[in-house]
């Protein structure tokens, strides 16, 4: 597994692409879009429609990795759960948008916004919120809140966008989710259930002529591990990871 690994239960690579139009949900352009993909990658052979419409073909769940692909009506999703090299995935989601322009009928001028998201799940077993408020800390402002007494905190979810670029069309975004209700923190009962930090850099708007979507998917992976590295993994995923091992 790759080192991302090592940080939580899971990790994910994950490509969105959200179009302007509606994408094509005739029998034979979906078929012939996720049996191409399939080529590539044969032991993605789940296929089904979900309720709500959406197409997904995927690996089987029970390998501890999995590669997956669904089509919705305006958008498009590639994922790899646990990939040993980060490169696999890369090389999914380059497939994926390669084959969307003649497969897909998906132009550079169609997009509203492709992003490359990272994702890292934690397991706990207890509050999911107050352990991010002590793992991460609160600001000076909220501090003296924590102190109330028999006070206990229902939600924290710190999550910020940033701007990357003076147009504001390339953005970061960090955000945590916890699965904690009020409901389990009244009866001190906790199911096992996962904190989930997400780190995503999203390119709004359409494509410059010149540019593919190729070209824009390494630069939004490019700058997500560059903000990973320097700004999540040591400030945001070691002290969740060490909070939980001490429980």
């Amino acid at each position: 597994m790759h080192a991302y690994g090592s940080f939580g239960d899971d990790f994910y690579s994950n490509l969105n692409l959200n179009t302007e139009m509606q994408l094509p949900n005739g029998r034979d352009t979906v078929l012939g879009f996720f049996e191409r993909v399939q080529k590539s990658y044969p032991s993605m052979r789940n296929f089904y429609t979900r309720d709500n419409g959406d197409f997904v073909l995927e690996e089987d769940k029970d390998q501890g990795h999995q590669r997956w692909l669904s089509l919705e009506p305006r958008r498009i999703c590639s994922g790899y759960l646990n990939p040993a090299d980060l490169e696999e995935a890369y090389n999914q989601h380059r497939l994926v948008l390669e084959l969307i322009p003649y497969m897909l009928s998906v132009s550079p001028l169609d997009c509203e916004a492709l992003d490359y998201m990272m994702g890292f799940d934690f397991s706990y077993r207890g509050n999911h919120d107050a352990l991010v408020a002590e793992a991460l800390g609160t600001n000076s402002a909220m501090e003296s809140l924590l102190d109330v007494p028999g006070a206990q905190v229902l939600n924290y979810e710190p999550s910020m966008t940033m701007s990357l670029e003076d147009s504001c069309r390339m953005q970061a975004r960090l955000m945590i989710e916890t699965r904690t209700n009020a409901y389990q923190v009244r009866r001190g009962d906790f199911p096992e259930e996962q904190i989930s930090v997400y780190f995503t850099v999203r390119q709004y708007g359409s494509l410059d002529s010149a540019t593919t979507f190729e070209d824009t998917l390494e630069t939004l992976i490019e700058r997500c591990e560059e903000l990973l590295d320097r700004h999540v993994i040591d400030q945001v995923l070691r002290p969740l990871s060490q909070a939980i091992s001490t429980k």
